[in-house]
């Protein structure tokens, strides 16, 4: 019985391992093995310091007051920022707050509003 995902590519179904990798052999397209099956964890799920799950477009308040680095401006506890982007990184929002302009913020250290 066999197994083995359906090349994305064209569909075949006579697709063939070779170490972690998958192969087609009608389109030779290859592919890595946990590229078909960690689909589902691509997703990342960012939190609030409540553990309210954060989307792009929301609006969150500081909780603690924040130094921003190379400079003597602090982000203050209550502030409000609207319309945050979540990113990749360290510091998983990005957004812009009146007075100190862009920043990257970690959600640790807001709530959603």
């Amino acid at each position: 019985m066999n197994n083995l995902p359906n090349c994305p590519k064209c569909n075949s179904a006579y697709t063939y391992e070779d170490g972690d990798q998958y192969i087609c052999p009608e389109c030779a397209h290859e592919w890595p093995k946990h590229a078909a099956t960690d689909n589902a964890d691509d997703a990342k799920v960012v939190r609030d310091a409540n553990g309210n799950v954060l989307q792009d477009g929301d609006s969150i308040t500081v909780i603690k007051d924040l130094k921003v680095k190379g400079s003597s401006l602090v982000v203050k506890v209550g502030t409000k920022v609207k319309n945050i982007r979540l990113v990749d990184g360290d510091h998983d929002i990005d957004c812009k707050i009146d007075g100190i302009g862009a920043m990257k913020l970690k959600s640790e250290f807001v709530k959603k509003a």
